[in-house]
Parts: C-alpha cells; sequence; structure tokens
C-alpha cells in the first residue's frame, strides 16, 4: 500500500502546485504606492511602463483638477514617488502614455486632457522633461481628449499618433509623426472620418496580418458607431466598419487587443453599459462576430478598462473588466476575472481579486518584482489606486520578451509575435496606449504551462524584416533586437552608408565615407540573395530582378555592419 499511495500523493502535490488556485492581493499600501488621483467623471488614466529603462516597471497616474500627475519609481519591487518638476500640470489629464516618439532610446511622455489641451514633454535623456507642445505642430488648445494611441500607420520608423476626443465639437485627429519633431494633420488625407463621434479609445491592430497597422476606434453614445479603418499600405484607411461587422452602437468605453483563441488573428474586447461588452471575434477575412455571450465575458454591468493577460502562465489569455459600480448595486458587478478555459470560454472567478468593489475605470499590466507572474494596477475614482499583486503559486514558466527596433521604431510598436511550444502556437501584439486610458508594460509576456524549452520564437517587425529564434529557454527576460539573427548591430559605426534610389527599381547606388568591403542583401525572411565584393566608396548594386517588396542591406566596412532598408518598386 505504501508503494502505490505515497507516490500518488507525490502526484498529486505536483499537479496542485502546477495548476494552483489564481490569487491576486491589493498591496498598494504595503508597497508605497497608496494614492488616489482625485474625482474626475469617466476617471482618470494609469500606466504601468518602465519609464526611466531600467528593467522594472514603473506606475504613472493622471489626475483630477487641482492635482498634479503623480509617478512612481520601482525599486526592486517598492515605489517610491518621484518629482519631474511638471508642477505646471495640475489640471484634469485622462490619459498619460510613455512613448520613444523621436527614436533616441529614452522615453517621452504624452499627456491628454479634455479641458486644458494635450502635452508632448521631451525626455532630455536624464528624466529631464522638456514641453515642446507648442513646436510639434499639434493643436495645443483644447480638443476634449481622452485616449491617445501610437503607431506606425506608414511603417517609416516614426510612431505617429490617434487622438480620440470625445466631443460634438472637433473630429478624432490623426497626426502623423516627420520624425522632425514635428507632427502633420492627416485625419482627411488618410481618410479617417472628419466628423466629430464622441470617441474614448481607440487602438492601433493588425486585423488581416499583412503588415499594416490597421485602427479600431470606440465611440460614445448610440448615435455614433464604432469605426474599423483598413490600412491599404499607401498612406490611407478604408472605412470597412460595415463589412467587417465592428459597426456596433454602444457606449462604447475600452478597445482591447488579444488573441483569446489562438487562432494567430487579433480580437477585440470592447466595454459599454449594462447592455453588455463585446467579445469582438477575429474570423481571419476581415470580418468579425461577437461571442461575449457565447464565451460567458459580458459582463452586463457598467464596464470601462479591460485587459488581456496571462494570469497563471498557462498559456492562454485571461481577462480583467474594470467597473464604475462600488459593489453596491445587487446583481451587478463591480469588476470581473475571466478565467480562460482554453476552449472558447472563460469562466467569471472574482474570488481571486478579493475586496474588488472599487469605482474603478482605468487599468493595466505589469510585474512587480519581475518574477514572471503579471501584476494589474487599477485608477479608481476618488479612492486610493489597487495594486494587484498575483500571489498565485504554481511552478509553470513563462517568457517575457523586450523587443528592440532598429529600422522599426525603438519600441517596436507593432510587433507581432509567435512562440511556438510543442508544436502548439500562441500569438502577441505590441501596443503602446491601449485600453481605456491605459498603457500596459512595455515587455511582452507569455506563458508556457509546464513546459521549459520553447521551439522557437518569430518576430513579425515592423520594418517587414521577419526572424526567428530557437530552442529558447524558459524563464527569462529576453531583449530581442531588431536584424540580431542576421546578425545586424544596430551600434555599429556611422560611416554615413547611402543608399539610392530608395524605393529602388534598377540600379542601387550606394556610397560611404570609407571603403566598402562587401555587400549582402536579404529577404526579410532571412535568405541571403546577392552577395557582392566591394571594395570602392562607391559601389552599384543590381536590383532589375528582384520582386517588388522589402529588403535587408549589409554592407561591411572597416569589420563594422551597417544595415539599411531597401524597398524595391
Amino acid at each position: 500500500m505504501r508503494k502505490t499511495y505515497f507516490p500518488s500523493l507525490f502526484c498529486f502535490f505536483l499537479v496542485s502546485l502546477m495548476y494552483s488556485q489564481i490569487q491576486f492581493a491589493n498591496v498598494a499600501n504595503d508597497l508605497g504606492a497608496d494614492i488616489s488621483p482625485g474625482l474626475t467623471s469617466y476617471g482618470n488614466g494609469i500606466s504601468f511602463f518602465d519609464y526611466n529603462n531600467d528593467g522594472w516597471d514603473d506606475i504613472t497616474i493622471s489626475t483630477a483638477d487641482n492635482n498634479e500627475l503623480r509617478f512612481f519609481k520601482n525599486i526592486y519591487g517598492v515605489f517610491v514617488e518621484q518629482d519631474f518638476n511638471l508642477s505646471y500640470i495640475n489640471y484634469q489629464t485622462r490619459c498619460v502614455v510613455w512613448v520613444d516618439f523621436d527614436n533616441d532610446g529614452d522615453n517621452d511622455l504624452f499627456v491628454t486632457s479634455d479641458t486644458n489641451g494635450n502635452k508632448l514633454l521631451k525626455n532630455q535623456g536624464n528624466m529631464v522633461f522638456e514641453d515642446i507642445s507648442a513646436t510639434t505642430g499639434m493643436i495645443t488648445g483644447n480638443v476634449f481628449t481622452f485616449g491617445a494611441s501610437w503607431g506606425d500607420y506608414d511603417n517609416d520608423g516614426y510612431l505617429d499618433v490617434f487622438l480620440s476626443n470625445r466631443t460634438s465639437i472637433f473630429s478624432n485627429i490623426l497626426y502623423k509623426n516627420n520624425g522632425d519633431g514635428t507632427f502633420t494633420d492627416v485625419t482627411m488625407l488618410a481618410g479617417i472620418n472628419g466628423s466629430p463621434v464622441f470617441s474614448f479609445c481607440s487602438a492601433f491592430l493588425d486585423i488581416n496580418n499583412d503588415g499594416h497597422q490597421d485602427i479600431y476606434v470606440s465611440n460614445d453614445k448610440f448615435s455614433y458607431e464604432n469605426k474599423l479603418y483598413k490600412n491599404n499600405g499607401d498612406g490611407t484607411f478604408t472605412d470597412i466598419s460595415v463589412s467587417s461587422g465592428t459597426n456596433i452602437a454602444i457606449d462604447a468605453m475600452s478597445t482591447t487587443v488579444g488573441d483569446y483563441n489562438k487562432d494567430g488573428y487579433f480580437d477585440i474586447y470592447i466595454t459599454n453599459s449594462p447592455s453588455g461588452n463585446y467579445l469582438l471575434k477575429n474570423n481571419g477575412d476581415e470580418t468579425f462576430q461577437n461571442v461575449a455571450v457565447s464565451t460567458g465575458t459580458s459582463f452586463d454591468s457598467i464596464g470601462w478598462g479591460a485587459v488581456f493577460f496571462e494570469a497563471d502562465n498557462d498559456s492562454d489569455l485571461d481577462l480583467y473588466v474594470s467597473g464604475q459600480l462600488n459593489g453596491s448595486q445587487v446583481g451587478l458587478l463591480s469588476a470581473a476575472f475571466y478565467e480562460n478555459n482554453n476552449n472558447n470560454t472563460f469562466t467569471l472567478n472574482n474570488s481571486c481579486f478579493p475586496g474588488d468593489n472599487g469605482a474603478s475605470y482605468s487599468n493595466a499590466v505589469g510585474d512587480i518584482d519581475n518574477d514572471g507572474l503579471l501584476d494589474i494596477v487599477v485608477s479608481n475614482d476618488g479612492q486610493d489606486i489597487f495594486l494587484w499583486k498575483n500571489m498565485t503559486l504554481n511552478s509553470l514558466h513563462w517568457i517575457k520578451l523586450k523587443l528592440e527596433g532598429t529600422q522599426s521604431n525603438k519600441n517596436a510598436i507593432g510587433a507581432r509575435v509567435e512562440v511556438s511550444v510543442n508544436g502548439e502556437k500562441q500569438y502577441g501584439y505590441k501596443l503602446c496606449g491601449e485600453g481605456y486610458l491605459g498603457q500596459n508594460s512595455n515587455i511582452m509576456h507569455f506563458g508556457l504551462d509546464d513546459n521549459v524549452l520553447i521551439d522557437y520564437i518569430k518576430v513579425f517587425w515592423p520594418s517587414g524584416l521577419e526572424e526567428t529564434y530557437f530552442n529558447i529557454q524558459s524563464n527569462q527576460i529576453l531583449t530581442l533586437l531588431e536584424g540580431s539573427a542576421l546578425g545586424i548591430d544596430e551600434n555599429a559605426i556611422d560611416y554615413g552608408l547611402t543608399a539610392s534610389p530608395n524605393p529602388v527599381t534598377n540600379l542601387l547606388k550606394l556610397e560611404s565615407t570609407e571603403v566598402i568591403d562587401t555587400i549582402e542583401v536579404f529577404t526579410v525572411l532571412g535568405q541571403r540573395i546577392i552577395a557582392v565584393d566591394g571594395q570602392h566608396t562607391i559601389q552599384n548594386i543590381d536590383m532589375s530582378s528582384l520582386q517588388s517588396g522589402a529588403y535587408i542591406l549589409k554592407a561591411s566596412i572597416k569589420d563594422k555592419i551597417e544595415v539599411i532598408q531597401v524597398l524595391k518598386q
């Protein structure tokens, strides 16, 4: 009996340890983050983003009128408030988004307001900020902005911004980043609706995996349908809201993106007032269907912020929803945690978040202590924030990815990632400014269940480059530099290498201040198709036989590598 009983007990113990109950605890007071954003109709925004690039997710809070922005630096899992001398921003703010708009390696700050106009604060490199709002070309007056989503709609390597303006006076605005510290309003030129539509939120995402970032917009009020703009790849968009089935007319608040069913196409979750939230399943053919009821995620309360995230590392995305109600209304939810059953359904499991009964609006996901278990910060109206630490005890594995663009924008916003373990795939998408007034960690996170080795990680960079990394160990934070799989070094010395014309039709002319030793041309899949011995400062490359598309050119100069992306017409 002992030989049969104890092994069974041991196996039961191991399974229990691997798949134990998900559990969160509010540790805001314990970790130095006991702060209220103030009292604001429709709430304030929150960011769980490593703003100083030290590897620890920090917290930034937008605030009510007569309150300053609040910044909490994460010091090895404990939060300490910082003062960045921004006391003049003491009015009602909505969204706080950290974004490296100029690709200089540090994070700048974009702040929206529906009372005093928006601010772009340039980081001088040492967390000292310069207000450059007046010189950017953006409207400095109040356009009633709530959400600000950043993405590279034209794939030029610079992040553009879409402003969601909740007003009957101004339309939403798409600003093109010119790469020189200025922006141009391209709303009408790009084909974005020029009428006011009472927008709360938007998201850049790639609905059809064609490498171009589309835009989905959530609009408040039944008279303004939500909008889906398909990117045509030429700097313009086509409104496919009706044909795609995404033109829902509700009190839409959040626009939350994730691949909940792991089919490789990104779905959209939209919060709503008591008539029910929407989960728009991406059918993979540029159409969507609402599966909120069949998946068990309709909420049926007053929803605001929402986020897909991996709560227990079992390799599927769970869903957390913040609600406006404070728990006193019988039969309605103040918040919801939906656990993914990995069969296209979710189970409501609010016992995982004891005491989650605040009047909550925005939320964001990060990792307080870099333990590989994701945590959540929630902005409450008129009371201290919730900082939900993931206390789940299991031995499941994970991988965290920090993507750095070289040809793409520095933060690799718009990158799509495929992770394969034992032939089972899951997918992630890099966003900047997502959900309702929220910003999640810059680090992508994937749960790996009980697997210790990843077959491969494939990154589809915004530049068009596709790279695959094989046999990756679990339980680590891995930095992936664009081009590293091809041996590209973004820190290589600049020898003034230029390629013209670019885009090229036939002959590509390379010029350098030093002798070019060798030249190689690769497809975006990493296949070398041209190899030339240079030995000149000027070298011509015949591209006439190549198909139209993007290529990566590597030039060896004095034992260093320079890289240029070339477009063939």
